[in-house]
């Protein structure tokens, strides 16, 4: 039997790993190697990989958990999860069944691309979701932001310390008057009408074509489309979760475990603010730090 299954293996399921595998407790981590910023060409704001493609990051990673004789990594997907704390059924893919004392699910969430032609394309290159993972590279050029809702108003603030140029496209939304005063306050331009397609063009620039006007192009674009769970062992296994105004994350409490005894959760997947690289390690090694206390003797 393991100590521990961590299901996702990312950079929350790592930094778990990798804490409990210092703690030679035995381990294994099923993923799927599917991250959610597989799209982006670099990862910014982690301490010793400034600028360093995020893929390369959980590359050196996986070797550095290499020389932890209790940890294992397995790549399948974890199907079904049944069963109490002290004793866990995993059911993956290729119809192995695995247990555990404790589980950490660490599967991060997936973004949910709007129904409009390029967006896909663009996400992660010439349309971001994140000025403190690329905001510096792009620094005083024009920026674009799509209208979400109002937590958007919170990212126009934000902005300014990057850019002073920034054009708001409401895409349809309604966008309440004392908003609408504070963006004519702040300089900012603000576009009407539903997008019906993005250009991207060279480098992050992109060309955003209305329904009722003409293109407006701007040299980065940002977006913050909903997010879901990348799986939904969640509700199987019936734990609280926290609907945020931009998705759904696992609830948990301040030593990581959700609502259920004995399952951790770390990283996107359970993180209601600013997901980041930075906060699903920290997160990640929390889980495991608290996984590997609650088995003391």
């Amino acid at each position: 039997m393991n100590d521990v299954i961590i299901i996702g293996g990312s950079f929350a399921g790592l930094a778990a790993a990798l804490q409990l595998g210092r703690a030679r407790r035995k381990v294994t981590v099923l993923d799927t190697d599917r991250p959610r910023n597989r799209f982006a060409g670099y990862s910014h704001g982690v301490l010793g990989h400034d600028h360093k493609p995020p893929q390369d990051i959980l590359v050196e990673a996986r070797q550095q958990l290499a020389r932890y004789p209790t940890i294992e990594l397995v790549n399948a997907r974890a199907e079904s999860v049944s069963g109490t704390i002290d004793d866990f059924y995993v059911v993956t893919d290729d119809n192995e069944s695995l247990r555990a004392r404790r589980l950490i699910l660490s599967y991060g969430i997936t973004d949910q691309m709007p129904d409009i032609p390029g967006f896909a394309e663009g996400w992660g290159t010439s349309i971001i979701p994140c000025p403190y993972c690329d905001g510096f590279e792009v620094a005083d050029q024009h920026w674009g932001l799509i209208w979400s809702g109002p937590q958007s108003h919170n990212q126009v603030r934000l902005f300014h310390d990057w850019t002073d140029r920034l054009t708001v496209f409401t895409d349809g939304h309604d966008i309440a008057p004392e908003i609408r005063t504070d963006l004519v306050r702040r300089n900012k331009a603000v576009v009407e009408g539903k997008i019906v397609e993005i250009f991207g063009n060279e480098g992050h620039k992109s060309t955003v074509r209305l329904d009722n006007g003409p293109a407006v192009a701007v040299d980065i674009l940002f977006a913050h489309p909903r997010t879901w769970p990348s799986a939904s062992l969640h509700k199987s296994l019936g734990l609280a979760t926290v609907d945020t105004p931009t998705g759904l994350v696992l609830k948990t409490n301040e030593r990581r475990e959700t609502s259920k005894p004995g399952i951790y959760a770390a990283g996107d997947l359970a993180n209601p603010g600013m997901p980041s690289v930075t906060t699903a390690t920290w997160q990640g090694a929390m889980a495991g730090i608290f996984a590997q206390q609650s088995m003391l003797t």
